[in-house]
């Protein structure tokens, strides 16, 4: 089994004291690779240092190859719906110029619109959203979407700004079936999380997700949230380790190989990442 947690946030502080302990449990699991996500500057320079930085202290090969060791960290910048009123033309400058001086940086967002909390105001959320669409176009970056409750106005941008062409994955999709089907149409990728896991918060997806072509599938924890089953019962902070639980309950309900679902999701991430491992 091949795994890439295409969404986590192992920058937070919840992993601050066993950081690498918990990348060094990724690799024991097979993620070959996580992607690190922003939701502001702060945290999207945050994933910038973590990529950066990320080594294996105890490695000791001569030539200090590592690919074995711990996986690629790559990471996104952005600014979660949550935080848009904080989306200044600022702030949104500083992201589009880490987008540009950093390799490691392979996708925009967290972006998209949130109405189930009201952080912040839906205009600014809105806003704040268009000016990310336009951004990430301009750096040619695939965007990383949130949507929670916006009542179609979510999709109802995303066909009226951009490009037909446009890369992007739906984050943590848990949708109905017509807004899954909507977002296929438009080529967008699925992102699917521990939910789809859980008992009771989960039988609907477990429903449509078989649905899904296996090419438009990506897995993700959401780390340090989301939990999935059966870890849920034992940790309460998510991490990318769990990914392969995701990944056992997906090709469960879909009634397929998980080694080579396993291998065809991990290509739909390095493909959609413009990744080479």
């Amino acid at each position: 089994m091949i795994l890439f947690d295409s969404h986590c946030h192992i920058d937070d502080k919840a992993y601050a004291n066993d950081i690498l302990d918990v990348i060094d449990r990724a690799r024991q699991e097979e993620v070959r690779g996580m992607m690190v996500v922003g939701v502001d500057v702060q945290t999207s320079l945050k994933a910038i240092e973590l990529a950066e930085n990320n080594t294996n202290p105890n490695n000791t090969n001569p030539d200090n190859t590592n690919k074995k060791a711990h996986p690629t960290l790559i990471t996104s910048v952005g600014i979660h719906p949550h935080d848009a009123g904080n989306c200044s033309r600022e702030a949104l400058e500083i992201l589009k110029r880490l987008a540009k001086t950093h390799t490691c940086v392979k996708a925009w967002g967290e972006t998209g619109l949130d109405f189930n909390r009201m952080f912040s105001p839906q205009r600014a959320q809105e806003a704040c959203f268009s000016s990310q669409l336009n951004l990430a176009q301009e750096v040619n970056l695939p965007l990383i979407f949130h949507e929670r409750d916006s009542k179609g106005r979510f999709y109802d941008i995303l066909k009226s700004e951009g490009p037909p062409s446009r890369k992007g994955v739906v984050h943590c999709f848990s949708g109905t079936r017509q807004e899954m089907f909507n977002y296929l149409d438009m080529g967008y990728h699925i992102g699917i999380t521990g939910i789809l896991t859980l008992q009771k918060r989960g039988e609907y997806l477990r429903q449509i997700a078989p649905l899904i072509p296996d090419d438009r599938l990506l897995i993700e924890t959401d780390a340090p949230y989301l939990t999935p089953a059966p870890q849920k019962n034992k940790f309460r902070r998510n991490e990318p380790a769990f990914v392969k639980s995701v990944l056992v309950k997906l090709a469960q309900i879909k009634e397929v190989d998980p080694d080579k679902l396993s291998q065809t999701i991990f290509e739909n991430t390095l493909k959609f990442y413009n990744l080479a491992l």
